[in-house]
């Protein structure tokens, strides 16, 4: 849905360096001086920081020191115009060359004391409920994906002809369109039955989790299937499916990797 005059984009710069799965290690400090937070410290892999339209980025920190379960992390907002806060060149990526990643650097950047997001201390818990928000919309980035690679799959089975008939006509090819269409469907109705979950304000996090993870290697094999089905066309950008099969992997990266996904899932089933 485009933006309307107006609206902005915002960032949330939760990654940094040192803190990736273990996103409770962040390093950037925001110091209480004054009435005003003073940030200092790096995040990256930030999506929609840099962009014409971007208004600015709400980030974590540390804005107590303490080890461990005792350490104070808060979400703090931080304005694009911000004194001291820089965005670098865009990222050059394997795959979602549309979209903007940057790293973010803040040095004695200040922003006011009212630009705390919700409760001091409290920002670990609001990130992690985020994270499992952002999982279903992963998720239905990752079905989207994989039907894109059956569809452009299966019209390419249909139209390349071999030994005098389509491709698709070999039990070869249509037992891996098959197998990509049924892993669709159960992809699909992961992600709608998480979404139907946080929608009735139910606990979601497992069902977020799992579809997550699922839809996201269903991904990755429907887009293998699609270039394979291709043959040494699917390695070339003259068609889609090579893009496709770039695109797919940060689906099993980012808001969380497939490790971390089984981690919460092992929580979550008292495994650990």
């Amino acid at each position: 849905m485009p933006l309307a005059r107006g609206e902005k984009l915002w960032a949330f710069g939760l990654t940094e360096p040192q803190a990736g799965s273990d996103a409770g290690a962040t390093k950037t400090t925001a110091q209480l001086r004054d009435g005003r937070w003073v940030i200092n410290g790096t995040k990256c892999f930030i999506t929609n920081a840099g962009t014409p339209m971007t208004g600015g980025v709400t980030i974590t920190a540390l804005t107590a020191p303490g080890d461990g379960e005792r350490r104070e992390i808060s979400n703090i907002i931080v304005p694009q115009d911000t004194h001291g806060y820089t965005r670098a060149a865009p990222y050059k990526k394997m795959g979602w060359r549309a979209s903007d990643t940057r790293e973010l650097t803040f040095v004695d950047a200040e922003v006011p004391e009212e630009n705390l997001l919700g409760e001091r201390g409290r920002g670990f818990t609001q990130f992690l409920d985020i994270l499992d928000g952002g999982r279903i919309s992963v998720g239905a980035l990752s079905v989207g994906l994989a039907q894109a690679c059956y569809d452009a799959a299966a019209k390419y089975a249909k139209e390349r002809y071999q030994f005098g008939q389509p491709i698709a006509k070999f039990q070869a090819i249509n037992f891996q369109l098959i197998d990509m269409a049924v892993e669709i469907e159960l992809a699909k109705t992961a992600v709608l039955k998480a979404a139907w979950l946080k929608d009735q304000n139910r606990d979601f996090a497992t069902a977020s989790a799992m579809a997550k993870l699922f839809s996201g290697e269903v991904s990755r094999r429907c887009a293998n299937a699609a270039v394979q089905i291709h043959g040494g066309y699917g390695f070339m950008d003259e068609y889609a499916v090579s893009r496709y099969w770039r695109d797919c992997k940060i689906n099993e990266i980012g808001e969380g990797t497939n490790e971390v996904q089984r981690m919460v899932i092992a929580r979550q089933l008292g495994f650990t």
